[in-house]
């Protein structure tokens, strides 16, 4: 990085600006794991397993895409630097395929619809990519301290919860509204109309905000150095770089928790409609209840991370959450949850939420500050500079099998028969308790791996530290080696 001008402190508008981008991403991945299976299955009437293998063919698709727009971006070369012509790019697509998916057209027959929905599933993927990976690969360069990259984090990962839950309880109470004699709701087309296009214009203004509210850094980013890059030195430079041991210990770990979080977020509204017997009301106030844990869990990241260091944080975090995430479920298999229909039942899960969903931001944020700590790590092995690879191989692993948690959703609901256009409140209460019984054990197997895999990860202060030292000292003697050779220069 030798010859960059010294950056100024990065002020609280350019944070600010820069974390909202996260809301962009969430209000659509939100979007699809919430609602995209329950509306072309119970809605548009494609049976769930087909739904499901479009929704893994387009994260397996995504996946492979992100190591190629990880590694071009972080040898890219161009006057608005190696991440913004791709984030700028990626608005107006993603926006106008996230619209489109929720309107497919009348009266096609099943495989037509299967087309229509793949084709904007691939869009919204491809373009999703151009903007989420460069975005979150500034991030180890606009922050570079151990604790400040945690509070960075933070910061963006509460614009990205925040922004997915309003948007999420916008559909309920406004866009797909349930009317008190029961109809309409997210189980009636007409309201996705109005939902996709606000989601769309909402995605659209936060991709081009944050984007421009970073443009003024461009000057102090790292530039890759002018060079020709082989198909040879790619590859021995990919393998280099995800040979680290800490990234390969948090890749693995997110691959199952990615598998896990497919099945819950394709789950989610099956188990709150039909399962506890919720109507939209109550859904919108666990949404809140979302909200809440939001600010929790950001409010407590940093003080966490501090007393716990960042490892410790996640693992301990991890645990909570996965026992408040499955243990209502499997209680109810058990008989051992209060009524449907009682307050007691609805303010116990209100709770769990909170609880639950706070921890799960803990752990968002320690994982995703641990990953940029490997940045540097790698970087004195490697020599180089690879926060677009890192993320975008990160991301491979966890969208090829997050794309697998789908489809087994998917298998879940069709192994118990799970009945076409149900109401809730009509489903047989023997078929959700076999559908829990199946879901608690899937779940758990792969939290279990994340959690064994954790404690092998090895970067911390000290070593984070170390890492930052070693890139001085080298920077430093490339200084000074180039001021000799410009020395003896006749």
């Amino acid at each position: 990085m030798a010859g960059l001008p010294s950056a100024p402190p990065l002020s609280w508008k350019t944070r600010l600006l820069y974390a909202s981008g996260a809301a962009a991403n969430t209000i659509k991945q939100r979007g699809l794991s919430l609602f995209l299976l329950i509306f072309y299955n119970q809605v548009v009437g494609l049976p769930a397993q087909m739904v499901a293998t479009a929704i893994m063919i387009a994260l397996i698709f995504d996946a492979f895409m992100d190591p190629t727009v990880g590694h071009i971006s972080d040898n890219f070369r161009s006057r608005w630097g190696r991440r913004h012509p791709f984030m700028y790019t990626a608005a107006l697509p993603v926006a106008v395929a996230f619209a489109l998916i929720w309107n497919p057209p009348e009266g096609w027959s099943q495989g037509a619809i299967f087309a229509y929905m793949l084709a904007c599933l691939l869009v919204i993927r491809l373009f999703d990519t151009f903007f989420e990976l460069p975005s979150t690969a500034l991030l180890p360069e606009l922050a570079t301290d151990y604790d400040e990259r945690t509070k960075l984090f933070a910061l963006r990962s509460f614009f990205g919860a925040t922004g997915g839950l309003v948007m999420t309880l916008l559909a309920y109470q406004i866009f797909l509204k349930e009317n008190p004699d029961g109809t309409g709701g997210v189980l009636a087309r007409d309201g996705y109309l109005g939902y996709s296009l606000a989601a769309g214009a909402i995605i659209f203004t936060l991709i081009l905000v944050s984007t421009a509210g970073t443009h003024s850094r461009i000057p102090y980013l790292s530039a890759p150095p002018k060079r020709r890059l082989t198909v040879r030195a790619s590859v021995s430079e990919i393998a280099a770089t995800l040979g680290n041991r800490s990234f390969l210990v948090l890749a693995i770990a997110g691959m199952s928790i990615a598998v896990a979080s497919g099945v819950k977020g394709a789950m989610e509204l099956y188990f709150m409609l039909y399962l506890w017997g919720f109507d939209q009301n109550q859904l919108s106030i666990l949404t809140i209840a979302g909200m809440i844990c939001t600010f929790l869990g950001v409010g407590l990241a940093s003080p966490v991370a501090k007393w716990l260091g960042k490892k410790r944080a996640a693992i301990w975090m991890f645990a909570g959450a996965v026992i408040t995430g499955l243990g209502p479920i499997f209680l109810r298999a058990m008989g051992l949850m209060p009524a449907n229909g009682t307050d007691l039942l609805f303010w116990t899960l209100f709770v769990n939420t909170v609880i639950n969903d706070g921890m799960g931001v803990i752990v968002g944020i320690m994982v995703s500050a641990m990953i940029a700590d490997v940045v540097e790590d790698a970087q004195v092995r490697t020599g180089r500079r690879s926060e677009g690879l890192l993320n975008s191989a990160d991301n491979l692993f966890k969208k090829i099998v997050s794309g697998v948690g789908v489809f087994v959703a998917g298998t879940l609901l069709t192994v118990v028969h799970f009945p076409k256009g149900a109401k809730r409140g009509e489903v047989d209460p023997e078929l959700m308790r076999e559908l829990a019984l199946l879901y608690v054990p899937t779940n758990l197997t792969f939290y279990i791996i994340a959690f064994t895999l954790f404690w092998f990860y090895r970067i911390d202060r000290t070593k984070h530290e170390d890492n930052l030292r070693t890139l001085r000292e080298r920077e430093a003697a490339e200084e000074a080696g180039e001021e000799r050779i410009a020395g003896a220069a006749p």
